[in-house]
């Protein structure tokens, strides 16, 4: 071979995703895996040409003479691995991530060198893990050849790169058995955001009413098929805003928007809709809607139909002249207008989340709907929510509160299986009470039955964070976040999970962006940061500001009293423990909290001692455990492994039934 060639070449990347973070914790059980990993890829590579240029740490450069074999090969390899993390011995799993692009490269006797190199290299990171991401040079020479789906991920400006690439996602549908289906991205053609309609009505506390409309349209227009509409928390933002229709869709994202207003006067209502495209911001449809409040359902059925009709037209008939409309069911489930009533000032109440009192608030408004109407199954989801949120919080007994919120839910999903927003509240509720098989199903059935919903996405993270797969949970994550940019749950739960796997810079730059968003579990998030880093100064700026913002929260004394212990004051932070164990006596689950303190003034035996009750009363912090710096130390005892493989089990287990 001359002393350098040029020659077209199928380039693959691969990289093991958490490999890093296990060296950190196992660097023996890192580098068997790292090993494993390798034999596996060179196995396959000679029978199809492949040829290991060389390793890159935890993956490899490969080459190969045809597009078409590099991607048997690769998909070769990740049913290989499935097939191995299957096995019920497994213990670390093998998460690879595959990129090919096809190019020219310069091969000088050692390595090979080019831009088609450097742009296989940026598209590995795309691949989620267990994935594979193609360039569109590759996919133009392997559509139709191979029994595989491809999905078109569209441009995406990869780092130092010049232009664009078009980025594929190859999807392996014959897993392996045991393996679990990936959950698909909330990608589609149009998205849409219905923006809070404006109250026109002379009561300003009619205002709940044009917040309710906003959220039933919401509900219907998400079972357009092929739209993914954003959720209500984030385009409460733009309330009373003066954006333009341009702005807006640039903000959220999204190519349509719907807009209106609402009068209401004695018996009667005046609806204005009208739906249009951000980007011309020209109007696509608009209607204008005299009822007596009595036909307020068939209004909205009549909306949603009529948007349907026009979203047919964007999505399956460009060029056509006569659409069809989507069929859609009704979002009524009762017919008593006071029932309804007080259901939407009570969603109002429970979108807002702005303390424990709006919350009763909300519960209260709920349980007189469900008196008025017993069949009224969104107004006993609702009721469970609450439930849900206020349980954790300390504000009701909990114990009591999570046998309510199960009947509630199990009763609403009797009265009406294809209720999302049910199927997605029992999952969360069977994520607190440790039953994650039923929380997987049940949040898998939220999103068939409406994939605009971004709870699933943060339920199936959680559970993928709590068995060990973080690159799978910030995925899911960021799925999620695409739907409902301004979910506090969600953006915290990201800004963590970035911390947590290693991608600091992204975590602190994450932090400082949505600080406004959610300032005090931003605080508390960097509390531990900082601790982790052993930098007591700033992690007492963050004390500070959790003082602030929620003097009595149980965090704030947690964090308090780990930094007094961290400072040498032992005494103060035993002083917080004993609080914390007498607002457990009014049914607070402090456990953890108490533990974490222990941790800190270095009682390992009773910090293991309250992870294990925790565990048992289902408020084991699995996170915290599995990933957090702090509790780096304890994370290889026998008896806390112990508890993260019961969790791991836990998912694995499939019911009798």
């Amino acid at each position: 071979m001359p002393a350098s060639s040029r020659r077209l070449s199928a380039i693959v990347f691969t990289d093991l995703a958490g490999f890093t973070r296990l060296a950190q914790e196992d660097e023996d059980a890192a580098l068997r895996l790292r090993a494993e990993h390798q034999g596996l890829v060179r196995s396959l590579l000679a029978p199809h040409g492949g040829r290991e240029v060389k390793t890159l740490g935890d993956g490899f450069l490969l080459e190969f003479p045809s597009a078409v074999e590099s991607l048997r090969c690769a998909i070769e390899i990740q049913r290989a691995v499935a097939r191995r993390n299957a096995a019920p011995d497994v213990r670390h799993p093998i998460r690879l991530r595959i990129g090919i692009h096809l190019g020219d490269v310069i091969d000088d006797g050692a390595d090979i060198v080019g831009d088609a190199v450097n742009v296989a290299s940026r598209i590995e990171p795309l691949a989620e893990a267990g994935g594979i991401c193609i360039s569109g040079s590759v996919y133009e020479l392997v559509r139709n050849k191979l029994p595989v789906e491809i999905e078109k991920l569209g441009p995406r400006q990869l780092k130092h790169v010049e232009l664009p690439v078009e980025i594929y996602r190859v999807e392996l549908s014959d897993r392996a058995p045991g393996s679990r289906p990936a959950v698909p991205e909330p990608t589609a053609e149009l998205r849409l955001a219905v923006l809070p309609f404006a109250n026109l009505s002379p009561d300003p506390l009619d205002e709940y009413f044009a917040d309710g409309l906003t959220d039933e349209l919401i509900a219907q227009t998400a079972k357009i098929p092929s739209v993914r509409v954003i959720a209500r928390t984030s385009v409460l933002r733009y309330k009373g805003s003066t954006k333009s229709m341009r702005e807006v869709g640039h903000d959220l994202g999204v190519r349509l928007a719907l807009e209106g207003s609402v009068r209401k006067a004695g018996g009667r209502l005046r609806v204005m809709v009208q739906l249009v495209d951000t980007s011309s911001e020209a109007h696509l449809w608009s209607s204008r809607y005299d009822r007596s409040l009595d036909d307020i359902f068939a209004i909205q059925d009549d909306i949603a139909g009529q948007i349907a009709l026009a979203i047919s037209g964007q999505v399956a008939g460009r060029g056509s002249d006569r659409p069809s409309a989507a069929v859609l069911p009704s979002a009524g489930d009762t017919s008593d207008l006071e029932a309804y009533a007080s259901f939407l000032h009570g969603r109002k109440l429970y979108v807002e989340r702005s303390s424990e009192t709006t919350m009763r608030q909300a519960m209260a408004l709920f349980e007189e709907a469900v008196l008025r109407d017993p069949r009224f199954s969104r107004a006993r989801v609702g009721l469970a929510g609450c439930l849900l949120w206020l349980a954790p919080e300390g504000a009701v007994p909990y114990d009591d509160a999570l046998r309510r919120c199960r009947s509630e839910l199990l009763t609403a999903i009797a009265q009406n299986d294809a209720l999302a927003e049910a199927h997605s509240t029992l999952a969360g509720l069977l994520l607190v009470t440790d039953e994650l098989v039923g929380a997987e199903e049940e949040s898998r059935r939220a999103l068939e039955l409406n994939p605009s919903l971004a709870d699933p996405y943060r339920w199936l993270a959680q559970l993928a964070g709590g068995t060990g797969d973080l690159d799978e949970a910030i995925r899911l994550l960021e799925a999620a976040r695409r739907l409902d940019p301004v979910d506090i749950n969600v953006t915290t739960f990201l800004g963590r999970c970035y911390f947590y796997a290693g991608r600091i810079d992204e975590a602190l730059a994450f932090w400082a962006r949505n600080e406004s968003l959610a300032p005090y579990r931003t605080a508390a998030h960097r509390a531990e940061f900082y601790l982790s880093r052993d930098d007591l100064d700033h992690a007492q700026e963050m004390v500070r500001e959790l003082e602030r913002l929620r003097p009595d929260n149980a965090w704030t004394e947690t964090y308090r009293a780990i930094l007094a212990a961290r400072r040498g004051h032992p005494e103060q932070a035993r002083r917080a423990i004993e609080r914390l164990e007498r607002r457990a006596q009014g049914g607070e689950m402090t456990v953890l909290f108490a533990s974490f303190i222990r941790f800190a003034l270095g009682e390992r035996e009773a910090f293991i001692a309250g992870m294990q009750r925790a565990s048992e009363l289902r408020v084991l912090p699995v996170l915290d455990l599995r990933y957090s710096p702090l509790y780096a130390s304890v994370r290889g005892d026998p008896r806390i492994q112990a508890l993260l493989d019961r969790q791991r089990a836990l998912r694995a287990k499939r019911s009798a039934s």
